[in-house]
């Protein structure tokens, strides 16, 4: 549905616009997909197919059906694209350029992989949300979207709040609680079970409601059915400990606290010249 959206004559206009496209020479871009979510490559692949390259795709065993069907959709409606796209199971070879996206230890190895490649690699990001205790409700049910979507799996999922001294987590948890049948998935519920003993065995001090724990924790990255937490005192305190953090974030959620802050409920809907990273990939995709 948000790609749907995304994908028309307007919103593709607006977005290109600004780009000069017309010196780039054709290339073979190389497009590495995580698989954590579904279709988590596709903008790198858009972006790559609209500037006017060939893409190689070589997708995660968790996420190889999507696209596929999408390409030979587009292929269809745009017959231009045909023979544009090509799909790989084995080793990346005649390719230009890369754009990969893993964990931290699979972003070292494509760093020494693919260091006499122009690339681009994305490694572990994390978002978070800073709430203030005067969050409507509203806010904070478009808060549990943003957390549970997609199980809390990809880089925009939030996985840690900041909170001030004294918080009131009962509004939290009353907030979220028309996401609690995801604790009757499985696999979500495993995972629950297991971190909740681990937590446990350990002594460490958490909050739960039935099918999501609240751990106070310095780090970003929660396992899954949990979210970390970390008191704050000082506003601009909290903005120079994000700054200096800002390679482990993708999103902040917040109201009202930074420029390019995100809206509750929004981190999966990114527009177009939203970037992963940071990084404009169209303008990497020109320069190659």
């Amino acid at each position: 549905d948000k790609w749907s959206k995304l994908l028309i004559n307007r919103t593709i206009n607006d977005w290109l616009m600004k780009y000069e496209f017309n010196s780039i020479q054709s290339k073979k871009v190389a497009v590495i997909m995580a698989g954590n979510i579904p279709l988590v490559g596709f903008h790198d692949f858009i972006s790559a197919l609209l500037s006017g390259h060939e893409v190689l795709v070589k997708q995660s065993s968790n996420d190889r059906h999507l696209l596929p069907f999408l390409t030979k959709y587009l292929e269809h409606v745009e017959p231009g694209f045909k023979d544009k796209v090509t799909f790989t199971e084995g080793k990346l070879e005649n390719f230009d350029a890369v754009i990969a996206t893993g964990s931290n230890n699979t972003a070292r190895y494509f760093e020494y992989y693919f260091k006499g490649k122009p690339s681009i690699i994305r490694k572990n990001r994390n978002s978070v949300a800073i709430l203030t205790g005067e969050e409507p409700l509203e806010d904070l049910k478009g808060l549990s979207e943003d957390i549970f979507r997609y199980f809390g799996l990809g880089c925009r999922n939030v996985s840690k709040l900041f909170v001030p001294k004294g918080y009131d987590f009962d509004i939290f948890f009353k907030a979220i609680y028309e996401w609690h049948p995801i604790i009757n998935i499985a696999k979500y519920a495993n995972n629950y079970d297991y971190n909740k003993a681990v937590f446990l065995m350990s002594e460490f001090n958490i909050l739960e409601n039935g099918f999501l724990m609240l751990k106070e924790d310095l780090s970003y990255s929660s396992p899954i059915a949990t979210v970390f937490y970390e008191f704050y005192e000082e506003r601009e305190e909290l903005k120079r400990k994000l700054h200096q953090d800002s390679e482990d974030i993708q999103c902040i959620v917040s109201k009202g606290f930074l420029e390019d802050e995100v809206q509750f409920g929004q981190t999966q809907n990114p527009a177009l010249d939203d970037y992963a990273d940071n990084l404009d990939t169209i303008e990497f995709l020109l320069r190659i």
